[in-house]
């Protein structure tokens, strides 16, 4: 409830006119800090993007207050309280790391008194947050953690990120702040004590931090270095494919979808893993075990202003190629933006790259762990081969090679697996009837 209004009776000295001041006292809510919390997967930082408020907007529970990215993907952060916007902590592409404030809310009134029970209620029944269960996506986590080069000690976030960039335990670093805060100088002063000061040296080079998507590729690739792959390579006449997809590109145009040849690619992949079911699969090295995943959740290899990026498609063995089209080119335009949501990222059980739209033929891809399989497919090229009563013909060749871990798939099974895909590519009409 307000406070009654105060009424003040002024009275002037040199006339004898009166009037009345209305002075009214409300009472302020109770002003919370509202944190960044565990958005799963690991995630300790993220960049924020994107301010959906500003300071002085009344927001309701559930309301959009900020878009973050982490190193896997874009999440929306959204509002647990009604009340009103006080303080924004950071700027667009500051660093925020999980458990300190975003922003400060000043709460409405009565939810000031449930706020306060709820507390009272915490400290005296504690618990501990569950993390989230992951087994569902991965069998085992292959996030690391930069929280062994944080600490205890104290320090801003935008220092917290410097340390992490540059592998820096801030335990290291001479404080020189207020109650042993570590400051960004100290920062500074600790690298040039590691490198030397680069300002002096003429080969020097500008020192570029890995960020973004491109520090997930960093974790997935050192965690790939453990994986025995072995790579089979083959190629296939796409001329009937090629012939195909231009018969009917420009009606899916018109409807808003672009085809590409991916959708093909994805899709007899699907069929082959029908046949081939060991390659849709996750290894857990603990337990030495393969699961096999009834989804394919076909992961694609996609390149975006913030470095690579592997989202999925969901249930390809359900979806036709259209469909896959009209997914792909979503999650193409979410790439773009840097801005796909973790559910996009997480829980790929196959993965394909297409490399051709760069250039080049043959590779050796890398494994995307947990998966135990991937394929890559190079540009296509018209090159002479011999038909019939050994004529020369143009034939259109795209080149393909798959990894996979040598520990428990062998190359019988990629070898066969290659064939049936290439049966499909090669009869793009067998593909879409699902023969």
């Amino acid at each position: 409830m307000h406070r009654a209004a105060r009424y003040a009776f002024l009275q002037s000295t040199s006339t004898k006119s009166c009037r009345f001041l209305i002075l009214s006292s409300f009472r302020q809510g109770k002003i919370v800090p509202y944190k960044l919390t565990d958005i799963g997967e690991g995630i300790r930082e993220v960049t924020v993007k994107e301010w959906f408020v500003k300071p002085g907007d009344k927001v309701s529970q559930f309301d959009n207050i900020c878009e973050v990215q982490s190193d896997k993907a874009s999440v929306t952060i959204t509002s647990r309280y009604d009340g009103l916007v006080k303080v924004l902590h950071y700027k667009i592409d500051d660093v925020a790391l999980v458990g300190n404030p975003l922003v400060d809310i000043e709460l409405e009134e009565q939810l000031d008194n449930e706020i306060s029970q709820e507390e009272n209620a915490q400290e005296r029944h504690p618990q501990e947050k569950p993390e989230m269960d992951r087994a569902s996506i991965f069998p085992k986590d292959v996030v690391m953690s930069g929280e062994n080069l944080l600490g205890k000690v104290l320090a801003t976030p935008a220092v917290r990120r410097i340390a992490l960039e540059n592998n820096i335990n801030l335990k290291d670093v001479t404080p020189t702040g207020r109650d042993g805060r570590v400051l960004k100088e100290d920062i500074l002063a600790h690298l040039k004590g590691r490198f030397g000061n680069a300002e002096e040296e003429k080969d020097s080079g500008k020192v570029a931090p890995v960020k973004e998507y491109a520090k997930h590729m960093w974790k997935t690739m050192t965690k790939a270095l453990s994986i025995p792959h072995f790579t089979y390579s083959d190629d296939c006449d796409v001329t009937k494919l090629m012939l195909f997809r231009e018969e009917i590109k420009g009606a899916l145009k018109r409807e808003g979808i672009s085809l590409t040849y991916m959708p093909f690619f994805v899709k007899a992949a699907s069929n082959a893993l029908e046949k081939f079911p060991h390659l849709n699969a996750w290894l857990d090295e603990e337990s030495q075990s393969v699961k096999m995943v009834e989804q394919h959740n076909i992961s694609i290899a996609m390149d975006t202003p913030e470095g690579l990026v592997v989202p999925n498609i969901k249930n390809v063995q359900n979806l036709s190629i259209v469909e896959i089209a009209r997914e792909l080119n979503r999650l193409q335009q979410l790439g773009k933006k840097c801005s796909l949501p973790l559910s996009d990222i997480t829980g790929g059980t196959f993965c394909l790259s297409n490399i051709g739209t760069i250039g080049g033929t043959y590779m050796k891809p890398v494994i995307l762990s947990p998966q135990v399989a991937i394929g890559a497919v190079g540009k296509i090229q018209k090159l002479p081969r011999f038909g019939e009563r050994d004529s020369v013909i143009a034939v259109n060749l795209l080149s393909v090679s798959w990894s996979a871990d040598h520990r428990v798939v062998d190359g019988v099974t990629v070898a066969k697996f290659s064939n049936k895909w290439k049966h499909y590519v090669e009869n793009p009409l067998l593909l879409a009837l699902g023969i």
